[in-house]
């Protein structure tokens, strides 16, 4: 099991974030946010802002920085302080900067901000009645849409001749990304242009949006970030902090740090939607589902800029069944923004969807696993493209056989004052790939280069591409140096969406081929050692006429610099034939106090099928953190909105997530089948699944345990007390 490449640098504290780099002369800026959900500024009063001591600069949208809105592949970014529309609390509004942080942030607390303010919807239950239908997705989906047997005019009448029915409405909690690195960033003006260090997702991507925003040339903007300290979606976009740092460094011809205070976070960047889900399943006595439902309502901020497709993630494509009507609306809040979290759509549309068909279980005394497996789904209903590669029984017989499920007992067990429950429930999440382009070089002393300006958020990609590449060259790991996060770099892409092994890995194999192609051709030149020779390549050696040289050698005897080659790599007509997708079951048992109502999760176990593992140490912790997220999402996490907008737990004290005395042991097993009808790696996406199903099946466990269905996340200790 190879190691961490990133590792020891990250453990030993010399891993330079973002916010890690100084430069002389480098000034601080400090973001000022809205103390309203819904209005317009009025006035800013910035006189005693700007002579307090060290202050150098304040910026408000009477006098603004200049910047233009971006766009990018999600559309348009929204840039701060270019008009006076305010509308969510804790909006960025105003920038200070001053010699240092201290400064800046206490001048900050001096401006006086009046505005005319307005009625605000800050509550998503409140807006279901102005519910709107959201827009078509970028796959061209509809918001609603429905497959029916040629027989059956509605949805409700395949229901209504279901004998057996269940219908319920789950609902989740706004949640925020919490990465461990705060959004930040420090931008340097020279003769050549800006470079920026900031953690984001894609450091191209990040360069380009700077450019757009700036008014500059693309060639003129180099983003750097080998180290994010956690993205999960939340770093996909240009934040705040880097819109203005870069603007004010060019306007007082200073480096600028501008860093998020934790507070900041939870306002100033984006989270994951709330949602309410009405599911209905009716299915024959055997367990045959004939109908399903999946209704879907998210907030979304007042641009509408993004939904989180909950029943388009889920109920669309994970069972059969012979009818099914999904549908997603919209209810803009003057709430923070959303945006993609970790399993969008995908880990609050599971907890919905699992529990529904849990509670169908129930209803049929049917044990859940069975029922999952009676209804596995061969393709997605109403679609001719089948799965390329499906193992979920698998993953449940493995599962079961691990976990000890054949000792569960429908009403649970009690151990002393405990009441003890098994849980379950299906993961899954689309295989899909982004446009990467990576740049290997071979040098003279028998090493090479893999490079991309993809980003490592900490998902291991950084060891992904020296195994790959080592593999695709047919030479030892420790012979490749290879190199991400940063936009000078060939373009990689965006590491989101669970692509970035099988985009990059894909990239790789193409670049490899070239590479040796080169040298190959180089090898039999005229004048060269192999002079019009057949050769091969082996081991990374060129091969002829019984003599062989390593490609150091060769490179050496040629006299010549290194050899480099691209390879480029993006979905492709294999979208035309099959349908892609990871797949797991997840396994969790919990605790329950019979009198105090605690819940401690004691066991957790998850199976997944995704493709080839390229290395284990990685692939286990992206599904552990997942699995630990899951937890979080089903116990601990939710953002309280007060009526006026303000967030009442936005920070660590208030803002529940997990601790190492909340989670247990978790085990990780894997089933390994290679998916080269998706990418010639055979690697599908793990790093969101693990969070699929796992919130579910924590609710499933607790039902099992206590009798207690509980259909909202997060479960507290009051949705337990008896009646």
């Amino acid at each position: 099991m190879s190691n961490r490449l990133d590792g020891p640098v990250k453990v030993t504290g010399r891993a330079r974030y973002g916010a890690d780099h100084s430069f002389p002369g480098m000034v601080h800026g400090y973001v000022v946010l809205s103390t309203i959900a819904h209005g317009e500024i009025e006035a800013m009063d910035v006189t005693a802002a700007k002579t307090a001591p060290g202050v150098l600069g304040v910026y408000s949208p009477f006098d603004p920085l200049t910047l233009h809105t971006p766009d990018s592949m999600f559309g348009k970014t929204w840039v701060p302080l270019q008009n006076r529309e305010v509308t969510y609390y804790g909006q960025p509004i105003g920038f200070v900067v001053a010699e240092t942080f201290e400064q800046a942030r206490d001048a900050a607390m001096l401006i006086k901000v009046s505005y005319r303010q307005r009625p605000a919807l800050t509550s998503l239950e409140d807006g279901l009645a102005t519910a709107e239908e959201a827009p078509v997705s970028g796959d061209g989906s509809p918001a609603a849409l429905q497959v029916l047997a040629p027989d059956v005019e509605s949805i409700e009448d395949a229901l209504a001749a279901s004998p057996v029915v269940v219908e319920a409405t789950y609902t989740t909690a706004t949640q925020n990304h919490a990465a461990m690195e705060p959004h930040s960033a420090v931008a340097v003006w020279d003769s050549d242009g800006l470079t920026i260090y900031s953690g984001n997702q894609g450091a191209n991507l990040q360069a380009a949006e700077l450019a757009a925003a700036l008014g500059v040339e693309a060639s003129s903007v180099r983003a750097v970030n080998p180290f994010v300290g956690g993205a999960f979606g939340g770093k996909a976009r240009t934040s705040a902090p880097a819109f203005l740092a870069a603007a004010a460094a060019r306007d007082l011809g200073r480096p600028v740090k501008a860093v998020l205070t934790r507070e900041q976070v939870f306002t100033a960047t984006a989270g994951r939607a709330a949602t309410v889900q009405k599911i209905a399943l009716g299915a024959d006595t055997d367990g045959t589902l004939i109908a399903l439902r999946h209704d879907s309502w998210c907030s979304t901020p007042m641009d509408r800029s993004f939904v989180e497709r909950t029943s388009h993630g889920t109920s669309r494509e994970w069972y059969a069944t012979q009818n099914l009507a999904i549908c997603q609306k919209i209810v803009p809040l003057h709430v923070p923004p959303t945006t993609f979290m970790r399993a969008p759509g995908e880990a609050p549309g599971s907890f919905a969807l699992e529990s529904a068909i849990d509670e169908l279980a129930v209803a049929l005394e049917m044990d859940p696993i069975e029922l999952r497996l009676r209804n596995n789904s061969t393709a997605p209903p109403g679609k001719d493209l089948q799965w390329s590669s499906k193992h979920l029984d698998e993953c449940f017989r493995i599962g079961a056989a691990r976990f000890g499920w054949a000792n569960r007992s429908p009403r649970g067990r009690t151990d002393g004052d405990w009441l003890v429950g098994m849980g379950t429930a299906t993961a899954m999440f689309p295989a899909l790939r982004f446009p990467a382009t990576v740049e290997i070089t071979l040098h003279a002393d028998d090493t090479a280069v893999v490079a991309t300006s993809g980003a490592d958020p900490g998902t291991g990609l950084l060891t992904v591409l020296s195994l790959v590449g080592a593999e695709s060259l047919d030479i030892a790991p420790e012979k490749i140096t290879p190199l991400l996060g940063d936009s000078s770099l060939p373009p990689g892409g965006l590491s989101g969406g669970s692509t970035a092994t099988a985009s990059a890995g894909s990239a790789i194999m193409i670049a490899a081929a070239q590479v040796i192609d080169d040298l190959l051709a180089l090898a039999s030149s005229p004048g060269a050692p192999f002079d019009g020779l057949e050769v091969s390549y082996a081991d990374g050696r060129v091969l002829a006429d019984g003599r062989s040289m390593t490609f150091g050698e060769l490179l050496r005897a040629v006299n010549r610099p290194p050899i480099s080659a691209t390879g480029s790599s993006g979905p492709g007509e294999e979208v035309t034939k099959h349908s892609f997708s990871s797949f797991g079951a997840q396994f969790c048992e919990v605790r329950v106090h019979r009198w105090t109502r605690e819940i401690r999760v004691s066991r957790m176990l998850g199976v997944f099928d995704a493709g080839r593992i390229i290395n284990e140490k990685t692939a286990r912790s992206q599904i552990m953190g997942g699995m630990i997220w899951g937890v979080s999402a089903a116990l601990h996490e939710g953002l309280e909105i007060e009526e006026n907008g303000r967030l009442a737990n936005g920070d660590f004290a208030g803002y529940l997530i997990p601790v190492n005395a909340d989670i247990p042991e978790v085990d990780v097993h894997f089933v390994e089948y290679p998916d080269t009808l998706h990418n010639a790696v055979g690697a599908k996406g793990l790093g969101e699944i693990g969070t699929v199903g796992m919130a579910a099946a924590v609710a499933n466990a607790v039902a099992n345990a206590t009798g207690i269905r509980v259909r909202k996340l997060p479960i507290q200790i009051e949705d337990l007390l008896e009646e």
